[in-house]
């Protein structure tokens, strides 16, 4: 969970406010969600085994074929709709985002609007994922997204991986892993992220005296939630239940706002009148969440597994 992730810093400094008497250490803050399943098997029974994951959809299927969720339901499940949470109760979803282009406009004055854009030839040695999309969730979010916007559809990935097949041979795209540091020091100058991640990221950027363009692809609109819940045989699965409880509260939803991330209860709490007018300035317009495509997990699977069959042999070995 790094800080800047839906602004999980705020997300965690509101549930120590809560639990003053809990513990609430991050294992691994820039670790993958492929990196989070392996920690739970590789450290099983030990002290500091995790005791609650935050996943994508696809890795959190994998969690359930292989027993590693603890079935939970925080009190508020009746407010999350049915696509963001499994039907058995092995886990809920508190926030999703919707994939975004980040620019470091100080480095491209040209801010890419759309994944047309990204093959331009001005973009060369620029474009860069957050990850390896066999392992990182919003990496392979973007490749889905690519898909979408190159004629694929949530049943059809291939056209993403195709598109970054031909992005990696005309060297726009860089091996390089997105980063706050990477991002500001020009390293990975054109981001390709989640829209919960660059509120934290602006700030940081603009205070180191850059500047910084977020546009949602315009020849995509992909969204997707996270997979939060509790670890089979954790050592400490009280804690556990409450961090899933706090982070689907009120205090847990208005925190993730803060740092763009669209809470799962949305509804709920706009019906409350809970979300102040600041709190929506960092949300993606109204018309663009209409369009959203999200995956069902069935289509998940099926995206997942046609990634890690093609991902290698057409782009990273290629």
């Amino acid at each position: 969970l790094p800080d800047e992730w839906a602004n999980y810093k705020g997300v965690l400094a509101s549930f120590g406010e809560k639990f003053p008497g809990v513990d609430y250490p991050v294992q691994n803050p820039n670790g993958s969600s492929q990196e989070e399943l392996d920690a739970v098997v590789n450290l099983a029974g030990q002290d500091d085994m995790p005791d609650a994951l935050d996943v994508s959809p696809a890795k959190a299927i994998i969690a359930v074929e292989q027993g590693l969720w603890q079935p939970f339901e925080p009190s508020t499940i009746g407010e999350v709709p049915d696509n963001m949470k499994d039907a058995d109760g092995n886990w809920v979803s508190a926030y999703y985002g919707i994939m975004s282009i980040g620019t470091n406009t100080t480095i491209v004055p040209n801010a890419p609007t759309s994944f047309a854009d990204l093959t331009k030839p001005e973009y060369k040695g620029l474009v860069a994922l957050n990850g390896d999309p066999r392992e990182s969730g919003s990496a392979l979010a973007a490749v889905m997204a690519a898909s979408i916007a190159n004629g694929g559809s949530a049943d059809d990935i291939m056209p993403g991986i195709q598109f970054f097949a031909d992005l990696k041979a005309s060297g726009n795209l860089i091996p390089t892993e997105v980063t706050q540091a990477t991002v500001i020091s020009g390293e990975t100058p054109i981001a390709l992220d989640w829209s919960y991640n660059y509120p934290g990221l602006a700030a940081a950027v603009e205070d180191a005296g850059f500047e910084i363009e977020i546009n949602f692809p315009s020849d995509a609109a992909y969204g997707a939630p996270y997979a939060q819940g509790v670890v089979m045989g954790s050592p400490h699965q009280a804690c556990a239940k409450l961090w899933i409880e706090h982070i689907l509260s009120d205090e847990g939803a208005l925190a993730y706002l803060g740092g763009g991330g669209m809470p799962a209860r949305f509804a709920a709490l706009e019906a409350a009148g809970a979300i102040s007018e600041e709190d929506k300035a960092n949300l993606p317009p109204a018309d663009l969440l209409s369009e959203v495509v999200f995956l069902t997990p069935e289509q998940s699977t099926a995206a997942n597994d046609l990634l890690l069959a093609n991902w290698g042999p057409m782009v990273a070995d290629a």
